[in-house]
């Protein structure tokens, strides 16, 4: 019997180090939970996952300045057989996500506000009101597993955008989303609601994944292969009605559309956002929207970009109903934490609009294309400023202790402490797009690109729908600043913010002012990274 030929893959460890460093630093922190002894473990691993995600985003950098410089080819840097592409929109979005995946654990950090500990149960494996948690609460435990959680997470998120294969890609989904799920249920008070949100999110995400691999394994039976240049040479040698590539480009775009937020597959976003640790929430708001996107790019635009004009108008539809839906039940709601997440609804309705509006030209996505994707990133890099800037206030609203999410309780806050506000402001102006901050500079590129790519009329709705997301803002404006505290919300009030708090909320101040002043740095940074490749399927 003749023995069947493997050939190894080859594995360019170079281009590979970011994504090492995080995965690899993952891996050390689920060390140090096991062998460190409790006292130096939190210190620990707040200075590994610092350092680590440091290394990560000054290696991004390395690799981009070389691949400008010749050292290494940013446009044929396929690696572990092809089904990894690292490009300049890879490089982009990795800085991108390890940049905010950096802040957020800074702000996981924080111990003041809660005494002595954080903002996760210092027991996740007893039962909530159990006495096994009250003691582990009482004896000032902290739990620091969040962070090795957090950076495997991470490694997910980087692994989801370099993906040049559709396994390569479930992969990278489920190593984001595993975490999330534990994270979720992680929040110190509120453990039933907690707990209730962590469980909500793996049911509706594991359904979503199965959905998903069930268009993957539809798509390997219309083009026999995974490879994304296969599925798009399959795709220009057809005319684009096969039932299984119909099917395979609807069920693959469920997947992925579930992770951005769209609607109709949000439902997952409110109760989660609600019932997670804020810190957590304010993490998986920015980055897992981030990956999500960048992972859509690439698998629409790359595998089946040449039936564009089939899922166009779909994501068109579904961009229109997700900025309408949640701008509409945004206004309707009453705790702080829900409002914010029916605005991150509509902010993944605004994202879509310049995805739907992109234009292929040649073998390399240039041109408008690159405006269109670098429009994307803006908007994204601006949407995360503001809205980790946004969630963190909101952990410092506090009532004996505990987080107050009640948006009639913050009547007064901004006045009575006017620094807090001021930046509360500032973030709630630049989610709502108005000028002088990040989000305006954002929408106006965003909606230019759409409207560039021959989409005027999504770009109209997305402007109406823009003008009406703006009272949920304002909204929240008015009772902090214009509203009399009520008698039963008295004690309502800002805690003092620890030093992990103040780096989070001046990085994302000067973030969000920064990019509404002087965004044409930025932006032609990320102009010149955002060019997608397809290789050649060979």
């Amino acid at each position: 019997m003749t023995p069947t030929s493997f050939t190894a893959p080859t594995l360019d460890y170079l281009l590979l180090v970011p994504f090492l460093i995080v995965l690899g630093v993952a891996c050390l922190g689920v060390l140090v939970e096991a062998f460190v002894p409790r006292a130096p473990r939190f210190a620990t691993q707040v200075a590994l996952a610092v350092v680590g995600l440091a290394a990560a985003i000054g290696t991004t950098a390395w690799l981009w300045v070389d691949g400008k410089s010749g050292l290494i080819d940013p446009f044929s840097s396929t690696i572990v057989s092809g089904t990894v592409l690292v490009d300049p929109p890879v490089l982009a979005m990795w800085a991108i996500l390890f940049g905010f995946g950096l802040i957020s654990v800074i702000g996981f950090a924080e111990r003041r506000l809660h005494s002595g500990a954080t903002a996760f149960t210092p027991m996740a494996a007893a039962i909530p009101g159990s006495t096994a948690e009250s003691g582990a609460r009482e004896a000032g435990l902290v739990h620091s597993e969040v962070f090795p959680l957090a950076l495997f997470s991470l490694a997910g998120m980087a692994l989801l955008v370099s993906a040049n294969d559709l396994l390569v890609l479930f992969v990278g989904l489920e190593i984001l989303s595993l975490p999330l799920y534990v994270m979720s249920g992680l929040a110190r008070h509120r453990r039933l609601v907690s707990q209730e949100a962590a469980l909500k999110y793996f049911l509706l995400g594991a359904a979503a994944s199965a959905i998903f691999l069930f268009g993957v394994a539809f798509l390997f039976g219309f083009a026999g292969s995974f490879s994304y240049d296969r599925v798009a040479s399959a795709v220009t040698f057809t005319a684009g009605s096969d039932p299984l590539l119909l099917a395979g480009l609807g069920l693959v775009g469920v997947g992925m559309l579930f992770k951005i937020g769209a609607v109709p597959f949000h439902s997952w976003v409110p109760d989660v956002y609600q019932g997670a640790p804020t810190p957590v929430t304010s993490f998986m708001s920015v980055c897992t929207k981030i990956a999500a996107v960048g992972g859509l790019l690439r698998l629409f635009y790359v595998a089946l970009g040449g039936m564009r004009w089939t899922w166009q108008p779909l994501l068109a539809g579904v961009a229109i109903l997700t900025i309408v839906v949640g701008a509409i039940i945004a206004i309707n709601q009453a705790d702080v934490k829900r409002i914010l997440a029916y605005s991150s609804i509509a902010h993944a309705g605004f994202i879509l609009v310049p995805v739907v509006g992109a234009v292929t030209v040649g073998n390399m996505l240039v041109d408008g294309q690159a405006g269109s994707v670098a429009s994307i990133l803006f908007y994204l890099v601006a949407y995360g400023f503001a809205t980790i800037g946004a969630f963190t206030v909101v952990t410092l609203v506090r009532s004996q202790g505990h987080e107050v999410t009640d948006l009639s309780a913050w009547a007064g806050v901004g006045r009575r402490h006017p620094v807090i506000g001021f930046a509360m402001l500032v973030f709630l102006l630049s989610l709502a797009g108005i000028p002088l901050t990040g989000g305006f500079v954002g929408k106006f590129a965003a909606f230019a690109a759409a409207w560039r790519g021959g989409y005027w009329w999504l770009a109209l709705v997305a402007i109406a729908g823009s003008l009406i997301a703006v009272y949920i803002y304002i909204r929240v404006i008015q009772v902090m600043f214009f509203r009399a505290p009520e008698s039963d919300s008295a004690e309502v009030d800002v805690a003092l913010p620890g030093g992990a708090t103040w780096i989070v909320l001046a990085l994302c101040f000067v973030g969000t002012l920064g990019l509404g002043l002087a965004p044409g740095p930025v932006l032609d940074l990320l102009q010149s990274a955002a060019a997608f490749v397809i290789p050649s399927a060979g």
